[in-house]
C-alpha cells in the first residue's frame, strides 16, 4: 500500500456465513489494505460476539432487536465499544454508510436484495455472493448499479471466473465474446437413472459429492436449480452479452472456468480465492498461485441439455 494511503473499509452482510468468514480470513491476510467497519448477521449472537471482540467494527447489526440486545450486553462486559443495531433498515444503512468503501453482499436469499440496492445506489465497489439480488432484482438493480456509479464485481465461483476472463472494456463484450459456458457438478444425481429420481430422499439430495454446504444451497445443486439462477445472473449481470449461457457438467464444477481463466488463481482453499481476486490487488495477493491445468487428473464435460 502506497504510503500514507488509508485502508479501505469493509461492510459485511453476512459475517457469520462461509462467505463472510472467508472474507475476514483474506482481510486477516491483509491488515495492511483493510479495515473492518461493519459486520452483520441474522441471528447468530455467539458468532457475531466472537468476530467483534476479534475485529473491533465501528457498527455490528443483527435480524432482531432481541438478539442486539443481547449483543450489546455481551460487548459492553467485554469493554467493546462496536455500536449495534438492529432490523432491514441497519443492513440498508450500513450498506450505504459514506465511511463504507466495499460492501461484501452474502446474505442468503432475497432479504439481500434491499442492503444490496444501497450500498449500489451509494456507488459502492459491491462484491456480490447474493445471487438472488440479481435474480429478484434484474434490470431494476442493474439500473441502481449503473446510476449510482457502483463497481459490481461477482463472487460467486463460475460468475467471478468469467468475470475475469472477460475483456475490462465492456464495450468490446459483443463483438469478442461469442458465448459463454457455465458448469455444474451435476451434484449426487450426477450419474444416477432419471427414472428413479422421483424416490429421492432430503438428505439424498444433500450428500454432494464434493462440497459440504447448507441445506437449500445443496438441494437446489442436487436438483439443477442452483443452475438456473446461475444463468439469470449471467444475463441480468451483462457477463453473457449475446444470449442465455449453456451449461454443461463436470464433477468439479467452478474448479473449471477458474482454471481456464487467464487471470485465474487456485487457492490453498479454493472457496476463498474469489474474494481475494476481489478484494485485493494482485500485486499483494498473498497464498495464490498460477493455475496450472496440465496437473488435472481428468477434464469432462457434459452438455446439460443433452
Amino acid at each position: 500500500m502506497p504510503t500514507g494511503a488509508r485502508r479501505q473499509r469493509v461492510c459485511i452482510l453476512g459475517s457469520t456465513g462461509s462467505v463472510g468468514v472467508n472474507t475476514l480470513d483474506v482481510i486477516a491476510r491483509h491488515p495492511d489494505h483493510f479495515e473492518v467497519y461493519a459486520l452483520t448477521a441474522h441471528s447468530r449472537v455467539d458468532e457475531l460476539f466472537d468476530q467483534c471482540v476479534r475485529w473491533r467494527p465501528r457498527y455490528a447489526a443483527l435480524g432482531d432487536a432481541r438478539s442486539a440486545n443481547a449483543l450489546r450486553e455481551r460487548l459492553k462486559a467485554h469493554g467493546v465499544r462496536t455500536e449495534v443495531l438492529d432490523g432491514a433498515a441497519a443492513l440498508a444503512d450500513l450498506a450505504a454508510h459514506p465511511y463504507v468503501d466495499a460492501v461484501m453482499a452474502a446474505i442468503v436469499g432475497a432479504a439481500g436484495l434491499a442492503p444490496c440496492l444501497a450500498a449500489a445506489r451509494a456507488g459502492k465497489r459491491l462484491l456480490l455472493a447474493n445471487k438472488e439480488a440479481l435474480v429478484v432484482g434484474g434490470a431494476f438493480f442493474m439500473n441502481a448499479v449503473r446510476d449510482g456509479g457502483a463497481m459490481l464485481l461477482p463472487i460467486d465461483s463460475e460468475h467471478s471466473a468469467i468475470f475475469q476472463c472477460l475483456p475490462e472494456d465492456r464495450s468490446v463484450w459483443p463483438q469478442r465474446i461469442d458465448h459463454i459456458l457455465l458448469t455444474a457438478s451435476g451434484g449426487p444425481f450426477r450419474e444416477r437413472d432419471p427414472a428413479t429420481l422421483a424416490a429421492i430422499t432430503p438428505d439424498e439430495a444433500c450428500a454432494h459429492p464434493n462440497f459440504v454446504m447448507g441445506r437449500k444451497i445443496s438441494v437446489d445443486s442436487a436438483t439443477m436449480m442452483n443452475k438456473a439462477l446461475e444463468v439469470i445472473e449471467a444475463r441480468c449481470a451483462g457477463t453473457d452479452p449475446r444470449r442465455d449461457p449453456p451449461a454443461a457438467d463436470h464433477p468439479f464444477d467452478g474448479r473449471v472456468p477458474r482454471q481456464l481463466g487467464a487471470c485465474a488463481t487456485r487457492h490453498a482453499r479454493h472457496a476463498r480465492a474469489d474474494r481475494v481476486w476481489a478484494l485485493v490487488p494482485a500485486a499483494h495477493r498473498v497464498g495464490s498461485e498460477p493455475a496450472r491445468l496440465w496437473r488435472a487428473r481428468h477434464l469432462e464435460l457434459r452438455s446439460s441439455r443433452a
